[in-house]
This record gives C-alpha cells, structure tokens and sequence, in this order.
C-alpha cells in the first residue's frame, strides 16, 4: 500500500535539527509562500512528508545553486506548473488509449532536458 505523502506530522523543531535550518528560516520560507505547512487547532505548524521534499529542493537550490528566494519562488512555480502539465498530459495518453488509440507515446520528461526529482535538480 503506498504511503500518502501529505501525510506526516514533523514540528518545526524536528525539521529544523533534521536539515540544520533555523526556524526562523522556515518561518520567512512560510511567509514568502515556499512553504505551507498545516497547522493544529493551537496554531502548531505540522510539516508533511511532502513539506519536507518542497524544503529539500528548496535548499538545494539556495545552498547547493546559491539561488535566492525570489529565484526560489520562479524556480518552485514553473516546477508546479510543469507537474500540472506533466500530469494533464499523462490523463489525455490515458484518455487516447481508452479510446482505442493504440502506440499512444508514453510522457517522459517534463522538460526533456533537466531531470526534475523530488529532492531538488540532477546535476549533468
């Protein structure tokens, strides 16, 4: 059974010592909009596994790429709007070979040129 990546409950403690950021750092990534943990009923912010790979490639790009956070911020949006279109895609192959359609080619790359994964930019 797959495990649902929205799924985990880290506080901002853990996440900070976890990846050696401070948390009034992941505190401005909220406030920019990087990052949107949810919350408890006592305003307790809760990072979920798939909080937790959004700040891993976040810090790739500013530690590793020396990206800064408007950077960041263009970077993570053409990414979302890739996986948007990454996965309208994959839904009309689906669609076509539903209909009938056979030798439907199979959606690789979103770009085709730079692998995106989930804990940040392959390096060539």
């Amino acid at each position: 059974m797959a495990k649902d990546p929205r799924l985990g409950a880290y506080m901002i403690g853990v996440v900070s010592m976890r990846y050696g950021v401070h948390p009034q750092t992941l505190r401005l990534y909220e406030r920019e909009g990087l990052l949107t943990p949810s919350r408890t009923e006592g305003k307790t912010r809760l990072y979920s596994d798939e909080d937790l790979e959004r700040l891993e490639f976040i810090l790739n790009l500013t530690r590793d790429l020396g990206v800064n956070l408007a950077g960041v911020e263009v970077v993570l949006g053409m990414r979302d709007r890739l996986n948007l279109l990454q996965e309208d895609l994959e839904r009309l192959a689906h669609a076509l070979e539903a209909a009938g359609l056979k030798d439907v080619p199979k959606p690789t790359s979103a770009t085709g040129l730079v692998k995106l994964t989930p804990h940040g930019l392959r390096k060539r």
